[in-house]
């Protein structure tokens, strides 16, 4: 019994030991195909890196208004009388927009002024009695305070006339009427509003860090959704003199010409202050960076050899320091030279040491146009 035991002991021993020689056998063999395989060699599309000149932009957001804007409302209450302009018409300065009814009004400033004549004759009359010693001084300022008051009440309801026949402040546009003939407007209620359009401004806020780079006259870039490829240009006017102390921000303003008529105020846009021109700076294109948690890198193409001694090109990973990022295009500050050749597509497979070949690839240019979806 013991004899057969150890015989199928000696068999199971005989098995196992066949296996894991075999495994050895095939790992060794799996060893010497890898090593005699050669190094995988990657196709990427390069750029030689060459100085040139770059246009740094200071950018911030902010809404357009009109060179000058107001809503015109009514400042007494009264029936609209006449109405004299319509909806998007384009006024005169002065030019007479809407009168209300006037008639008691007038007759009230009739009667003053019927009034007027007997009330300055008794006043003459009294100062020439009072210069004789006739009156009392008493009697010649009563006389006075009636012509005075009696003067006051025609300028009042004269004042009064004149403001309930509202003209334009400006020359402008005037926009929708929200008034008809015949209406009860009470003081205050909108009648139209009311925008100079011809220069347009916008206001935008800035780091009081970047103050030293901006200045009265500096021109700028606007760009508004209603108009994605067409650039406005305009120019800072003023600069706010105090920082608010609890953003660190200062304000600027800025003119925009607006002879088109294009830009309408309220539009949110976009502003780009152009800096001076820095001359010989390194550029690439932003797919050529990989940006991550840890910093930003490029792969860097050097020609070396391989492992057999042939000629061949070699990736390489550089820490770079990027500034600003403009459209497609970034501005390398630090980390790469004037003649390097970077990998601009096609890195994602890479690793430090990797072998590359170049190829041509037109998969990242721009096209003509946008395709419609």
């Amino acid at each position: 019994m013991k004899k057969w035991m150890v015989i199928m002991l000696l068999i199971a021993l005989l098995l196992f030991g066949s296996v894991i020689g075999f495994n050895f056998y095939k790992f060794a063999q799996m060893g010497k195909a890898m090593a005699s395989k050669p190094a995988p060699v990657f196709p990427v599309t390069l750029l030689t890196v060459r100085g040139s000149d770059w246009s740094p932009t200071l950018e911030a957001i902010g809404f357009i208004e009109p060179n000058q804007g107001v809503d015109i409302s009514a400042q007494v209450a009264g029936t609209v009388d006449k109405i004299s302009f319509e909806s998007g018409e384009t006024v005169r300065k002065d030019r007479l927009l809407l009168s209300l009814n006037t008639d008691v009004e007038r007759a009230n400033l009739k009667s003053a002024q019927g009034k007027l004549p007997a009330a300055r004759a008794s006043y003459e009359r009294m100062r020439s009695l009072y210069g004789k010693g006739g009156v009392s001084k008493g009697e010649l300022d009563n006389a006075q305070a009636e012509y005075l008051a009696l003067q006051g009440q025609i300028d009042a309801l004269q004042a009064t006339i004149d403001r309930m026949t509202i003209r334009a402040p400006f020359s402008g546009q005037a926009g929708l009427r929200n008034v008809f003939l015949g209406q009860y407007l009470k003081a205050g209620d909108s009648i139209v509003r009311l925008e100079d359009s011809s220069v347009m401004k916008i206001r935008f806020s800035i780091a009081q860090t970047e103050l030293a780079k901006i200045n009265v006259g500096q021109q700028l870039d606007i760009l508004v959704d209603a108009y994605p490829q067409q650039p406005f240009k305009g120019s800072i006017t003023a600069i706010e003199p105090t920082v608010k102390q609890l953003s660190g921000v200062i304000e600027v303003q800025a003119a925009i010409p607006n002879t088109a008529g294009l830009l309408r105020s309220g539009m949110y846009a976009r502003v780009k202050v152009r800096l001076p021109v820095m001359k010989s700076q390194i550029i690439v294109p932003q797919t050529a960076i990989n940006f991550t948690l840890y910093g930003q890198t490029v792969y860097v193409v050097e020609e070396s050899k391989d492992a057999k001694g042939q000629p061949a090109k070699i990736a390489r990973q550089v820490v770079v320091n990027v500034g600003e990022r403009e459209e497609d295009l970034a501005h390398v500050l630090s980390g790469l030279k004037d003649g390097d050749v970077v990998v601009t597509s096609g890195q994602i497979r890479l690793s430090n040491g990797s072998q590359v070949t170049a190829v041509e690839d037109n998969t990242l240019a721009k096209p003509a146009t946008v395709p419609a979806l």
